[in-house]
């Protein structure tokens, strides 16, 4: 059997036209769901970059595996684990399947990009793009991954991943004038509309934010001249979204070069085609924009489009389900038996159209900027906030009607507390079932939460003073205090 898995870095799901996306974004990832199934509601258990990739490459939680946060960070085994049992008991997926006579291939500068190196356990050839951590583009990973399709594709058993980073701030593609110019006379999405882009402007800080929307340094944005340097109008946020897309259409028009060199092949029909990616983000949620900095809904659910030739077609899954159930569902379809401590659990039924109900609810945990912890069931977005960053946030819950509310506009926290309840319940019970798989150990996320908690926030208070947003400064000094006492003034 033959599998490509297609990772789209910060790809959304509601901005692929199989998903109901307005724009014409995604042709060929739209082709490949006409024989697919595509999944609704399927979310990432750890955000972003790195513990998204460590779950779904280990097979674990973050909370088990220890990695948590975008760092350099080893993969966690328990320290009763022997190299011996872990390699049986809970492998890397590479690893795995390299057991089992499967050769996995990875064309990725991600390792190189988050000194991730745990990420090499395993694959058969490991690809790297260049030397660009991260800043490679679509066409340059084509200029790798291309010739290996045409030596190799036709051969079997092989599990590829290939990587494309094109739709993650900043949309660094010199062309992008050129494929933003697809989009010019489309309107953006309809939301945020003005009143709320002026209230995020008027009372929101912190990177990437409408004000703030290129932080304080890293990338300079006169590199980027094609992107907004702010958020201050509907104009702003369609010059925004337009260059968004744009990456989307050049991704999916990169990734039909590979496709097309395997049907010309005459294989493409007997390949299993696999499209999702790490994380999203947030164009106005949270009051974030073109990043990942909360456990907002874009930014945790993820686009699942399997097409498995002979066996999908075109039909949908409201199941819930974690990016991570992803390797014992390979494990399904490579007829591999899956490790007994792997956290995932497998959906081929969904795949072969059997009756598939899913999750009852999921756990997941965000930790760049922000550290968040949420639970979603079939209705609701519970996120518990254990540091907020240099954010203007408050509230220790939120709560989300995401049926009725989908920009998650309106927390319940408040009105709703029995609903708080429930869900945080549904945390602790998540936490036991952990302790009782894989024994008593640290949350890694807790650590984390307090490490960020020492860093000096005095720039982003010196920002605000500097901007005339004095009674901000003084909101952020007083917030910190509450997770750093007497550590500013």
């Amino acid at each position: 059997m033959r599998i490509i898995y297609f990772d789209l870095d910060c790809i959304r799901a509601d901005h692929l036209g199989c998903y109901g996306y307005g724009r014409d974004t995604s042709p060929n990832i739209d082709s490949l769901a006409q024989e697919a199934v595509r999944f609704n509601r399927c979310y990432t258990s750890d955000a972003p970059c790195v513990p998204s990739r460590a779950a779904l490459f280990s097979g674990r939680f973050g909370f088990n595996n220890g990695v948590v946060g975008n760092v350099d960070t080893p993969i966690r085994y328990p320290e009763t684990a022997t190299r011996r049992a872990r390699d049986r008991e809970m492998p890397m997926v590479m690893r795995h399947m390299r057991a089992h006579g499967v050769r996995p291939i990875s064309f990725s500068n991600f390792a190189d990009r988050h000194d991730a190196w745990w990420f090499h356990a395993g694959w058969d050839e490991h690809h790297l793009i260049n030397l660009r951590r991260g800043f490679e583009t679509c066409d340059e990973v084509n200029t790798v991954a291309l010739p290996w399709f045409e030596r190799h594709g036709d051969e079997d058993d092989y599990f590829v991943h290939v990587h494309y980073w094109d739709n993650h701030f900043p949309y660094r593609s010199p062309d992008m004038p050129r494929w933003m110019e697809r989009f010019q006379d489309e309107p953006a999405p309809d939301w945020p509309d003005q009143e709320t882009i002026t209230e995020q402007y008027e009372n929101w800080y912190g990177s990437r934010t409408a004000r703030d929307l290129w932080g304080l340094g890293g990338q300079d944005p006169d590199n980027f001249p094609w992107m907004p340097r702010e958020i201050r109008t509907r104009e702003d946020y369609k010059q925004l979204i337009d260059g968004y897309d744009a990456t989307i259409y050049q991704v999916d028009h990169y990734l039909g070069q590979i496709l097309e060199v395997l049907e010309g092949k005459g294989v493409l029909d007997e390949t299993v085609i696999i499209v999702s990616g790490d994380h999203g983000d947030c164009f106005g949620e949270n009051g974030i924009y073109m990043d990942h900095y909360t456990a907002s809904e874009p930014v945790l659910q993820r686009p699942l489009i399997v097409r498995w030739p002979g066996v999908t077609s075109r039909s949908a899954c409201d199941g819930l389900i974690y990016l991570l159930d992803l390797a014992p569902t390979l494990c399904d379809m490579y007829d591999i038996e899956k490790p007994p401590l792997w956290d995932g659990e497998s959906f081929i039924t969904a795949l072969r159209g059997q009756e598939f109900e899913g999750r009852d609810y999921l756990v997941c945990e965000q930790s760049i900027a922000t550290v968040q912890q949420a639970v979603r069931t079939r209705r609701h977005l519970f996120v518990r906030t254990l540091f907020p960053g240099v954010y203007p946030i408050d509230e220790p819950f939120w709560l989300y009607d995401v049926d009725a509310d989908p920009f998650t506009t309106l927390n319940l926290a408040e009105e709703q507390p029995d609903v708080v309840a429930r869900h945080d319940h549904l945390l602790q019970q998540w936490k036991h079932e952990q302790f009782r798989k894989h024994g008593p150990h640290p949350d890694p996320l807790d650590a984390l939460a307090e490490q960020m908690a020492a860093r000096d926030v005095s720039s982003w208070v010196e920002h605000l003073r500097s901007t005339g947003r004095e009674r901000h400064a003084e909101e952020l000094i007083e917030r910190m205090k509450q997770y750093r006492p007497g550590a500013h003034s």
